[in-house]
């Protein structure tokens, strides 16, 4: 089939598994839920995934003249496209890195891949886990008409969710723009397998919106000390970075993985 004379121009992906189509020639509705006795189509069966040869069961009007007439689902079919377009577009660009300028890197775990796992909307701003082989990060994207091109990579941010309050860091890239991201794993040696990854991002998701995680005391000192470990971390490289014969060894550190400071392109 080809599209729909009246429905979003054609565009057949907006119409989700529960709408409710209607004949333009007789007014007679289709809906999922009931399928359609008359050809043998069983209950629940999508309005797009009607037989190609499908026709009006008063008029035999084809598949072609038929409109929207309700979609409880359309919200739903659109978040999906718009979470898929944010997440391929930030799966993608790091998937680049890690051809380019990680492979060599010896704290990677080369048994992982790149992958967006939960992504979600959370007020109005996509929201999930991106594992890589060198690390696993909370992070969040710009909503709808939000422009974060502007933001500094290294500034921070604390942002509260149900379980806690968790600093983020800034950074932009070119393919994705701005974006937020909080440290939950980095190496990623203990992993063994990509589904362990999945299974654990997954978890993180679901916990990360659970009250019951929550510390009884502010956590802002503990998201301190963690900031203040990422510093002492980088001045301790940057001091072995002085020694001679010491740039060969070093290794990137564990902020600086995080913030794919060693994944930018010159742009400093």
């Amino acid at each position: 089939m080809s599209g729909f004379e009246g429905s979003y121009m054609g565009a057949n992906d907006r119409i989700s598994p529960q709408a409710v189509m209607e004949c333009k020639i007789c007014w007679t509705p289709y809906e999922p839920v009931q399928g359609d006795d008359t050809r043998q189509v069983r209950p629940g069966t999508p309005f797009v995934d009607l037989p190609h040869d499908w026709s009006c069961p008063n008029c035999d009007a084809p598949k072609e003249q038929f409109l929207v007439q309700s979609d409880p689902g359309a919200e739903d079919v659109l978040t999906v496209a718009r979470l898929k377009g944010a997440t391929d577009a930030l799966v993608a660009d790091f998937t680049e890195i890690w051809n380019g300028k990680m492979r060599d890197v010896p704290l990677v775990n080369r048994t992982l891949r790149v992958e967006a796992v939960g992504f979600i909307l959370h007020e109005g701003r996509p929201l999930g886990v991106l594992i890589s082989p060198w690390f696993m990060n909370l992070v969040m994207l710009p909503a709808d008409g939000e422009d974060w091109s502007d933001l500094r990579a290294g500034d921070t941010e604390v942002i509260g969710f149900p379980s806690g309050d968790y600093e983020f860091l800034h950074n932009t890239r070119e393919t994705v723009g701005g974006y937020k991201a909080c440290s939950l794993v980095s190496p990623m040696g203990e992993y063994t397998s990509q589904v362990q990854a999945v299974e654990v991002a997954s978890a993180i998701m679901t916990a990360l919106f659970d009250t019951a995680n929550r510390a009884e005391t502010d956590r802002r000192e503990d998201i301190r000390a963690a900031r203040e470990l990422d510093i002492a971390e980088t001045e301790a490289a940057e001091t072995s970075l002085s020694v001679p014969g010491a740039a060969m060894e070093a290794k990137p550190t564990r902020r600086e993985v995080i913030l794919a400071d060693v994944s930018r392109d010159g742009d400093d």
